[in-house]
């Protein structure tokens, strides 16, 4: 199962029930019936407009045949994407100095766009633990791609 989240991970969990009920010759109707779910519950979670809780994602994953946990780990993987997509997002600011920043207020950062400055920034001037709050907020595998691209310059 962790294999394959690393490549739809942020994708909705209703896009994978929809796949696999086309897989399976299926449809919502049949499979929300099946499982004595409402047909227009289940329409909603699969165009992405609701989102999925435990218990009927354990009834999905039983009669679609997918591992226990899988659309729940899915549903889990969205909501961080959602969250940080949110413009309100951003690093725990007690964790950086304001020397790192000396020209600019941490407060007006626009930490999406400014991604490869601030990650570069930081592995050149930054202490070890603002280094590691730059990784836990946009990723390891995002740190270590723009600082291959971007090497830091001391």
């Amino acid at each position: 199962m962790y294999a394959i989240l690393k490549y739809i991970k942020g994708i909705h969990p209703g896009k994978i029930i929809d796949r696999e009920l086309k897989k399976q010759n299926s449809n919502q109707r049949q499979l929300a019936l099946a499982i004595g779910e409402h047909p227009q519950t289940l329409n909603a979670i699969v165009n992405g407009k609701r989102n999925i809780n435990t218990s009927l994602a354990l009834k999905i994953e039983d009669r679609l045949g997918l591992e226990e946990g899988f659309l729940m780990t899915l549903q889990a993987h969205y909501d961080i994407k959602i969250i940080k997509n949110d413009e309100s997002y951003k690093p725990n600011l007690s964790k950086l100095r304001k020397n790192t920043f000396w020209d600019t207020t941490l407060d007006k950062i626009d930490w999406k766009l400014m991604k490869r400055a601030v990650i570069t920034r930081v592995f050149a001037y930054g202490t070890k633990e603002e280094q590691e709050e730059i990784i836990r907020f946009y990723g390891k595998d995002e740190v270590e791609r723009i600082s291959k691209l971007f090497p830091a310059k001391r």
